[in-house]
């Protein structure tokens, strides 16, 4: 009976995958020839949305990344690589109100993913204290925030808002502002407003944008600082004076109307801690011409990392320095002292150093510059790598948590700018104080990425600010093992 069954059913079968075959081969013939005549234009319109997709998810990235405070670090680290390589795609500027962009370059335009720059020409009159800059050849009016955070809310909440107008050209209480200062520079407003008061913020956010916007200026430029604190430009004037010949001006305070012939409104930021110099222009300049204009301006000898000898000897041991932090702030090293020792008995001349405010930024600048190695856990103070010479050996500790992409966005990618070699300690769960503060089955400890989920502020207070490293020294010793290898050891080696 089976057998039978089976043998009346085998034509159905075979009926069935035959209409199967036909229905097809009907959609692949109607798919080639759809391919064949359908407009282009469905296809672009499917590129574009893709695009826009992409961006949307990029600005979703960058959104979801809340901002680091002026305690340490910088803010949507994780999307920058994502978003600089979005903006190499970018030809014609964007006009930075987000209107429809025509032939000529807008007054006002997005330079990068951070920054909006406004340029303009002819007969330009700033008037400080009302934080407006007229000029004769404007048809409409532009507002801008001159600060390198210009998606950061936060950070934006600490920056004036300034605009630019047309010249009136009326009389009486309409006239145009008459002139009480008048000079052949560029006029540069910027803010230091913001997270200033970092050192991480104050270089990747002011010092670095504002060296690219005024080194083709070649000195004749003058900076019309906005939300100007004292103390900040204090510590940093030797910075300024070798990047304009001109007073710096706190030109919110400032009673004159000053004139000029070119203004340019908000620096121009690139990436992280640097210079590029694809987009620098012609002949372009980089990351190594802002730090030799920091050698310049604080005095450092060494451009370079070699020795004055054929080889490191007594006279000259390499010299190795310890960021040091306060356990109150969170990521200092407890050990320091034994660490100090074991680099010594490497043959490294140690010394043990942390900026802070009160700090004397060219005295700190010669100390670092003066170093071979500098060894810290991930804070603002890496960024003194700034003063490092060229070929010398950063080692940047990571903070247990999960939080290697932290690092690579704020300090290992700007080093190889800065011409210093790289090398990475990752905390282990055994070296951090954190084990001494949670029971071992704790999400802390055994899955970092639960609290990264929780949002920027609990990762912050979890695996920055309440941190404390105790590195193994066997696994920090070969670290220092391998960046003895790496400095220039003279022409014999």
């Amino acid at each position: 009976m089976k057998t039978r069954s089976s043998a009346r059913g085998e034509p159905r079968r075979l009926g069935n995958a035959a209409l199967l075959a036909l229905m097809l081969c009907s959609v692949v013939a109607l798919s080639l020839i759809r391919g064949r005549f359908a407009p282009i234009v469905t296809t672009a319109g499917d590129a574009i949305k893709s695009e826009d997709d992409a961006a949307a998810a990029a600005v979703a990235v960058s959104k979801a990344a809340v901002n680091v405070d002026t305690g340490d670090g910088a803010d949507e680290a994780a999307a920058e690589a994502a978003a600089e390589e979005k903006d190499k795609e970018e030809v014609q500027p964007k006009p930075a109100d987000g209107s429809g962009g025509g032939a000529a370059k807008p007054v006002c335009y997005e330079t990068s993913r951070r920054s909006d720059t406004c340029e303009a020409a002819g007969d330009v009159r700033v008037v400080g204290s009302t934080q407006t800059v007229y000029v004769d050849s404007l048809d409409r009016e532009w507002k801008t925030k001159p600060y390198c955070r210009k998606h950061d809310n936060f950070a934006l909440a600490h920056v004036k808002e300034w605009s630019l107008k047309a010249l009136p050209s009326g009389s009486g209480s309409g006239a145009a502002p008459q002139c009480t200062v008048n000079s052949s520079a560029t006029a540069f407003v910027l803010s230091t407003g913001g997270f200033t008061g970092n050192p991480f913020h104050d270089y990747t956010d002011v010092l670095i944008p504002a060296f690219i916007t005024a080194h083709p200026l070649r000195g004749e430029v003058q900076f019309l600082v906005s939300s100007y604190k004292s103390w900040w430009m204090n510590r940093y004037i030797q910075i300024f004076q070798q990047m304009s010949r001109h007073e710096v001006v706190d030109i919110d305070a400032d009673d004159e109307v000053r004139c000029y012939r070119n203004v340019v409104v908000g620096p121009t930021f690139h990436r992280e801690l640097g210079v590029d110099a694809s987009k620098s222009p012609s002949p372009g300049y980089s990351t190594a011409d802002f730090r030799k204009m920091l050698r310049d301006a604080f005095g450092l000898e060494r451009a370079t990392a070699t020795p004055s000898g054929d080889r490191w000897d007594i006279r000259r041991r390499p010299r190795l320095l310890i960021i040091s932090r306060r356990p109150s702030r969170g990521r200092a090293f407890m050990n320091e002292r034994a660490m100090a020792d074991m680099a010594a008995s490497l043959g490294f001349d140690v010394r043990i150093g942390g900026p802070d405010t009160s700090t004397d930024t060219s005295k700190f600048a010669r100390l670092v510059n003066s170093c071979d190695v500098m060894v810290g856990v991930h804070g603002a103070g890496l960024t003194n790598m700034v003063f490092l010479p060229a070929g010398a050996v950063v080692v940047q500790v990571v903070p247990y948590g999960r939080l290697e992409w932290l690092a690579r966005n704020t300090f290992a990618e700007p080093s190889a700018g800065m011409e210093v070699h790289y090398l990475e300690y990752v905390v282990q769960l055994d070296e951090t104080t954190l084990s001494e503060q949670y029971p071992s089955d704790h999400p802390v400890l055994r899955d970092p990425m639960a609290i990264h989920k929780q949002g920027w502020n609990a990762l912050k207070t979890t695996y920055l600010d309440k941190q404390n490293v105790r590195p193994h020294l066997g696994r920090l010793k070969n670290t220092f093992l391998q960046a003895l290898k790496m400095l220039p050891h003279g022409r014999d080696d």
